[in-house]
């Protein structure tokens, strides 16, 4: 079968092993035939001396060799250039064209954008999720998020002046909407003390209806409360209040006969960095002791925490 389609050269071209040029006592530059990339890439001999690279020519531009001195006229061709080495091509990127590698390495610094007003980012396009780290311009923030686009989803923000906010980072505050009264005395187990109104819930790990953290992810979790008691029984035994989590109790007990009267007003806290697995909760409890139900615990008391490691 005849071959089909634009036919194949049927010769090639030899490049030059070497120039020769005349001088004529008065030029220092002459046009190389070849490209190369330095003095040394070149053997030049004039009148039959080799002359010595950097000091008695340099190449510029690739293609121009100027010698320090005029070679000298001569009736014949007296300058010999022997190609050591020649630059077979270089390639350049169209700038308006994306680049697609395997892999690459870089030896020096790499500057991505051209100190426009515009938003720049490093995109990892992954299986199941998608991450980014970026410069969102107009805020003057480097950003590292979720999604392919830049600011959508931010898990860490750097400003300018080198604040960092983690505006996913699950962190709570709750308190009550209203003084809780009579607290409960007594019985078989403890009771769990709702603080109803969250002041934040950043990640939305806290459920206000029933006063429950529940950790997102395993890790380290500081947690705290305090708790402003009015009208504290002396007659209990023991008042008890404590952070219950799945993994452990953390109480904070203490005797209230210590007047000789009901005490007013008292405030009680506990703060416990505390070890959470993903989906263990953590809530506030109480048990007193005895005495009468007449403590409540003030609308200015709080329940706290964030993910710290």
């Amino acid at each position: 079968m005849p071959y089909i389609g634009t036919p194949a050269v049927d010769r090639f071209t030899s490049t030059k092993a070497a120039s020769v040029f005349s001088g004529d006592g008065s030029t220092t530059a002459f046009t190389l035939d070849h490209a190369v990339g330095s003095d040394e890439d070149i053997l030049v001999s004039v009148d039959g001396v080799v002359q010595e690279p950097s000091v008695a020519y340099a190449v510029s531009n690739g293609t121009t060799l100027t010698f320090t001195a005029a070679p000298s006229s001569n009736s014949g061709n007296n300058i010999f250039v022997y190609y050591l080495f020649r630059t077979v091509g270089t390639v350049g990127h169209p700038s308006n064209q994306s680049l697609s590698a395997s892999t690459g390495t870089f030896t020096g610094d790499v500057t991505i954008g051209d100190a426009s007003a515009a938003d720049k980012k490093i995109l990892f396009d992954g299986n199941a999720q998608d991450f980014h780290i970026g410069l969102d311009d107009s805020a003057d923030s480097l950003t590292i998020g979720l999604g392919s686009a830049l600011g959508t989803t931010s898990h860490m923000v750097i400003d300018a002046d080198g604040h960092v906010t983690k505006p996913l980072q699950p962190a709570f505050c709750s308190h009550p909407a209203s003084d809780i009264n009579n607290l409960s005395v007594g019985g078989v187990s403890n009771t769990t003390l709702v603080f109803g109104t969250e002041r934040f819930d950043q990640n939305g790990d806290y459920n206000n209806s029933n006063g429950i953290f529940t950790a997102p992810v395993t890790g380290k979790y500081q947690l705290q409360f305090s708790i402003r008691l009015q009208q504290v029984d002396t007659a209990t035994a023991s008042y008890d209040f404590m952070i219950t989590t799945s993994n452990d109790t953390y109480i904070h007990r203490f005797d209230p006969d210590f007047g000789d009267s009901d005490t007013e007003f008292l405030t009680v806290s506990l703060g416990v960095l505390a070890d959470m697995d993903a989906s263990d909760t953590a809530k506030l409890e109480y048990y007193i002791n005895s005495g009468s139900a007449q403590t409540d615990v003030d609308v200015h008391s709080f329940f706290s925490g964030y993910l710290v490691a």
